[in-house]
């Protein structure tokens, strides 16, 4: 194996370099000495902006495409008139520097142009899931008090209770026609009185009377150059985590945070050639990783993105025919999915060189079916909101088969002990890991007790996963302290579900697990003690649910038990509770 970084591959991790008194941390050559070839161990940021990024990307390919989306094309250079006309109309709308502006839209050019046209302005971009019920935005609404929202039509029937609610202080409601970015004979085939058509069109759009179009806010006139732009130390993007107490938490992350970690990630593949890369982008923006790997990589490196509303099956074959995509952002589901689509249907996977798994763990044999289709490269990253996301990846050229990789650039780890996270464990060791970087998030909105517990005064982030490191440097999950269940790579808050379970007639006391499916995989299962005098319906706390929550929050399967396994303080034993709904 060739290394571009080549160290002592004999380090121990017992050989420290100081940082503060009572800290030590491992010399990154210990795992430097596993970076592929030509990824530095140390990069430059100065104070670049994602508005910088943007702009020094239309710079040096203004010509060249810059978003696709299901056919329809848009240069670099149009991107970026459409983002100064956006930050126009949302000025005159009032958005000023440091307000926070609500996005809730599927993944499209319209809110790529949105999320720019805010940040331009020097305020803050909240994304959120714009599949999400009115109970589950209520809470991050009330905290990040947003004025304006940029709403995808059919969500505006969620958004509308809020925006009447006396509470908040959203006033303005823009909604985003998706159809609009679609190529104008595909516009013209959705208005065809026939069922297909119909059904597509009532899947991507609906009626918004009353409100403010965005396709609207475009046609203002370009906002002055001269008008004053964000620093690198303002909030760029504000995201909602709930941790383990299923209250939604506020992770502000900096234009820095952000920008260090496009560069981080753009570095960790050095054979990508700027300017002519295809990124195949159906990822959420309410995820970090969508958001970040999926999507602002892709412009820092000049990529054509290539955009999906979501991630459906035949979508993404329809793109690989189409634009043969380099770049794969994903989750272990997609690439099966892809895989099987594209064979069915003949379609050659040869394009794609490059493809970075994130959000849940990665099967061995699927990295090799990945990599016999395509002749490229499928490796596991890890990450979390906090971290912008990336922290840890496997090099392209040498990945390893249930390892999460080494730190990208840049970037430091620890693995100590969870009671006493100043004492590290010895090499190989179980411990909890701890990182530091450019990258790291300074702390939750307005959540100083709970910054406390995560984040120490130098830096260092708790990520509540349970490790080992190799001698290599190279980082294996073996556990989580974190109580989250990753479904499909979104996180579920068994507290969240929890809650809204105990406010059914017919519930008593439940608690929520994850449960490995046949494939390995997190299902959402819960363990439910009836009320007095009921009974459990699994239909009907099922519809229940799916009328607060997200689909992919609702369990699978609703246990009845007797009583919930406790310790003697009353807590939960959710490891006991998995063990009972798995013989059930």
């Amino acid at each position: 194996m060739a290394h571009g970084n080549s160290g002592p591959r004999n380090l121990r991790w017992r050989r420290f370099t100081p940082l503060h008194e009572g800290v030590r941390v491992p010399d990154p050559s210990i795992w430097a000495g596993s970076y592929g070839p030509g990824v530095p161990l140390h990069l430059e940021y100065g104070d670049e902006t994602l508005v910088d990024q943007l702009e020094n990307t239309i710079g040096r390919f203004g010509d060249r495409p810059a978003l696709e989306f299901l056919g329809r094309s848009t240069s670099y250079t149009e991107f970026g008139d459409q983002v100064a006309r956006a930050a126009e109309g949302l000025r005159g709308l009032g958005v000023r520097a440091g307000d926070h502006v609500a996005l809730l839209m599927p993944t499209c050019p319209q809110h790529l142009v949105a999320f720019h046209a805010v940040l331009r302005l020097g305020a803050t971009a909240v994304e959120h899931n714009p599949l999400y019920t009115t109970g589950e935005l209520k809470k991050p609404f009330a905290d990040h008090q947003a004025k304006v929202a940029l709403v995808w039509d059919k969500a505006v029937k969620t958004i509308a209770p809020i925006l009447r609610d006396p509470q908040m202080a959203l006033q303005t409601v823009v909604t985003l026609d998706m159809t609009q970015d679609l190529p104008l004979a595909k516009r013209l085939a959705l208005r065809l009185p026939v069922a297909k058509a119909r059904a597509t069109r009532e899947e991507m759009t609906a009626a918004a009377p009353g409100f403010p179009k965005f396709a609207d806010l475009v046609k203002a006139a370009p906002l002055d150059p001269a008008h004053p732009r964000p620093g690198a130390d303002d909030v760029a993007l504000l995201l909602y985590t709930s941790g383990t107490s299923g209250t939604p938490k506020g992770v502000p992350l900096l234009h820095r945070n952000v920008v260090a970690n496009c560069a981080q990630g753009v570095a960790w593949v050095p054979e990508l050639k700027y300017g002519q890369e295809r990124w195949l982008s159906s990822l959420p923006m309410f995820h970090a990783y969508g958001l970040t790997v999926g999507l602002l990589c892709g412009i820092r490196a000049g990529a054509e993105l290539v955009l999906l509303p979501k991630p459906d099956t035949a979508l993404m074959v329809d793109a690989l025919k189409r634009r043969e995509p380099t770049f794969v952002p994903g989750v272990p589901p997609i690439y099966r999915r892809i895989l099987e689509e594209a064979k069915r249907r003949g379609v050659s996977m040869q394009s794609m060189r490059f493809s970075i798994s994130g959000a849940m763990a990665l099967p061995a044999e699927l990295v090799q079916e990945w990599q016999s289709a395509t002749g490229g490269s499928l490796v596991e990253g890890y990450g979390l909101t906090e971290t912008a996301p990336l922290v840890i990846g496997n090099p392209m050229n040498q990945p390893r088969p249930g390892s999460i990789g080494v730190p990208v650039p840049d970037t430091l780890v620890r693995i100590v002990d969870p009671e006493n996270p100043g004492q590290e464990v010895p090499l190989g060791e179980r411990g909890e890991l701890v990182v530091k970087g450019p990258q790291v998030f300074g702390g939750y909105r307005d959540r100083p007790e709970e910054t406390a517990e995560v984040l120490d005064a130098d830096g260092w982030f708790r990520t509540g996963d349970i490790v080992t490191m190799a001698e290599d440097g190279y980082i294996s999950v073996v556990d989580r302290i974190k109580e989250v269940v990753i479904v499909g790579g979104f996180n579920v808050y068994p507290s969240e579900v929890e809650e809204v379970l105990r406010s059914h007639p017919s519930v008593q006391e439940a608690a929520v697990v994850g449960v490995p499916d046949e494939d390995g995989h997190d299902e959402v299962v819960a363990a439910v003690v009836a009320a007095e005098a009921q009974s459990i319906d699994q239909d009907a706390l099922g519809a229940f649910l799916r009328e607060e929550l997200t689909r992919y929050k609702v369990p699978r399967r609703f246990v009845p038990v007797e009583k919930l396994p406790v310790n003697p303080m009353g807590k939960v034993l959710r490891r006991e509770v998995a063990d009972l709904v798995k013989k059930s």
